[in-house]
């Protein structure tokens, strides 16, 4: 589980791809000095196992799953890219619960000045729209950020200037892949009015009045 605070940025040095997964070499811009192997680390917001560490490059093995669902099998290598470690309990939960699984990567629209701000906004994935509230959270590349503009073609966020300086959402254009994940808890909450609701095979499923003759 991560947080969605970025720690540190590294850059993509070298990529595996092969027929059923392949890995990724990344060095960090400052190295850390208490890593382990098998632990998870968000690179651009997908939850890698790190492997070893050689030279200051850090290996992680990548599933084909997640190369062909995030940015990661496509970025060019000297590409930027977001790191955090694992949350930790007792540490505090600066940003929101992110799982480092993502949903989708999709397309920068714009970046520029709006205002005193800077706004991201990305395209809008149809399926994914139930998820997106205004003022909720995502993740993009593994930053915690909150929405402030959701439509049916496209979202958008505000960066401030620590999250411009200490992420590689700066260096973005439009056409650029980010990859996002949606609110989990927000999947969770829509995930069980769906079967409260019959469910996507029509059956009976789960009522309030079910709920109520159960003494809820």
């Amino acid at each position: 589980m991560f947080t969605g605070l970025i720690e540190k940025t590294g850059v993509l040095t070298g990529r595996e791809n092969g027929a059923k997964a392949g890995r990724l070499n990344v060095k960090p811009d400052t190295p850390w000095t208490d890593l382990e192997a098998g632990e998870s680390i968000a690179v651009n917001g997908a939850c890698l196992t790190f492997e070893k560490e050689s030279g200051g490059n850090l290996t992680f093995f990548v599933m084909k799953e997640t190369l062909d669902r995030t940015n990661l099998g496509q970025l060019r290598i000297g590409a930027r890219v977001n790191l955090e470690r694992a949350l930790s309990f007792g540490s505090r939960l600066g940003g929101h619960l992110v799982s480092g699984h993502v949903d989708a990567a999709v397309k920068v629209v714009s970046f520029g000045k709006t205002g005193d701000d800077y706004e991201l906004r990305m395209e809008m994935p149809s399926d994914l729209r139930i998820f997106f509230v205004p003022k909720g959270s995502v993740c993009v590349n593994g930053v915690s950020l909150t929405l402030t503009d959701v439509n049916d073609g496209s979202f958008a966020v505000r960066l401030i200037p620590t999250t411009r300086r200490e992420t590689n959402l700066d260096e973005l254009k439009p056409g650029d892949l980010v990859n996002i994940e949606t609110d989990l808890i927000g999947k969770y909450v829509c995930e069980q009015l769906r079967h409260m609701d019959g469910g996507a095979q029509g059956g009976k499923g789960l009522s309030m009045s079910d709920l109520t003759e159960a003494g809820f």
